[in-house]
């Protein structure tokens, strides 16, 4: 593969359970392999304190208020972050000469400009001692992008050359978004609602674990008809349907408060499938992210849309690491100086590149 660069992408997504680490060797255009790829999970007090603080930043003057507790917080996720990525560079004889580090999304809105993703990228090029590239989002929303999503570009090479008129990945990450590739390599992205955001939190409110596995809780359950009627008809007549990028927090579980875990489980999951079969625009689907394994998700999807939604790994690409590998190509295209981001994708004015490239070393 002629000039090309060793990547490592570390990707923390909405559903906060980890790190997703990816090495790639791609040229940042049409070639690509992948190299090593590991999940590792935070740990349980980084992991509780994240969360705590997520809860309480709902506006971005709470991000002036909680100053010093962002602040502490982010160096702990750095510190994890470089850590691990210096065992992976330590364990893989591979040169990797670039980071693309997307950090833990803390707080998003589109409509205000504000996209704040905890995660230094100096600090993580001094204990790396690697070139770093980070912050990907905010020279989109300079240029009137949404910030998200930022991935359609990565699933462009992934799609390969084409048989069908076109292929739409459905990524089922906290939130959901699709990228549709067609035959003449142009594509186009937007989220499209709630991926797991929604059922997680439950799950993890009422009981112990931290996701339905399977969806088995949900399928146990009942859908509160009356309720889910009532949170769709808010849902689909507000602001909210319309948006092109979309936060966590613009989501709100308190419509099923006093319902059972699996009853609670099965509206969520009934309202989740029912936005999504709205928006999903594709006829070959391939799903990616942690809610394809959610198969009772899947199902309810697939019965509303009346197609099958196929699993990603059928293309040979481990779905759990797509968005690892993005980042690591992302940095590569920064490197470059080459677009991440679109008008067709975020929205944004022109195709622009992005993410601050840092060598503190």
């Amino acid at each position: 593969m002629t000039n090309s660069f060793f990547s490592l992408g570390l990707m923390s997504g909405t559903s906060m359970d980890g790190i997703d680490a990816s090495i790639i060797q791609s040229n940042g255009t049409n070639e690509f392999k992948p190299i090593y790829d590991e999940f590792i999970p935070y740990e349980k007090e980084l992991l509780k304190n994240l969360s705590n603080l997520r809860e309480k930043i709902d506006k971005p003057e709470d991000l002036k208020i909680y100053i010093k507790d962002l602040v502490s917080l982010e160096k702990k996720i750095t510190l994890a972050h470089a850590e691990h990525a210096n065992k992976i560079l330590k364990n893989i004889k591979k040169e990797v000469s670039l980071i693309g580090f997307h950090g833990q999304t803390i707080f998003h809105d589109a409509d205000r400009k504000i996209s704040k993703q905890l995660g230094d990228g100096n600090l993580l090029s001094q204990l790396t001692q690697k070139t770093v590239v980070y912050d990907f989002r905010q020279n989109d929303l300079k240029n009137g992008g949404q910030g998200a999503p930022l991935t359609p570009i990565f699933h462009s090479l992934l799609a390969g050359n084409l048989k069908t008129d076109s292929i739409l990945f459905l990524n089922l990450g906290g939130i959901a978004n699709e990228t549709t590739v067609y035959k003449n390599k142009n594509f186009n992205a937007r989220d499209i609602g709630p991926g797991n955001c929604l059922i997680d939190q439950w799950i993890k409110l009422k009981s112990k674990k931290n996701y339905d596995k399977n969806g088995n809780i949900a399928k146990a359950g009942k859908v509160n008809k009356i309720i889910l009627d009532q949170a769709l008809d808010i849902f689909m007549n507000s602001s909210l349907y319309e948006k092109k990028s979309y936060d966590t927090k613009d989501f709100d579980l308190s419509f099923v408060r006093g319902l059972s875990l699996e009853d609670g489980a099965a509206t969520l999951t009934e309202f989740t499938a029912e936005i999504l079969s709205k928006k999903i625009s594709g006829n070959l689907i391939y799903a990616c992210g942690g809610g394809r394994k959610n198969y009772y998700l899947i199902e309810r999807i697939e019965k509303k849309i009346n197609n099958t939604i196929h699993q990603i790994e059928e293309l040979n690409i481990n779905g759990d690491f797509v968005e690892s590998q993005a980042f690591a190509y992302l940095a590569i295209r920064s490197k470059l100086n080459l677009p991440i981001s679109f008008p067709e994708t975020t929205g944004c004015a022109k195709p622009v590149s992005g993410g601050l490239i840092v060598n503190n070393f």
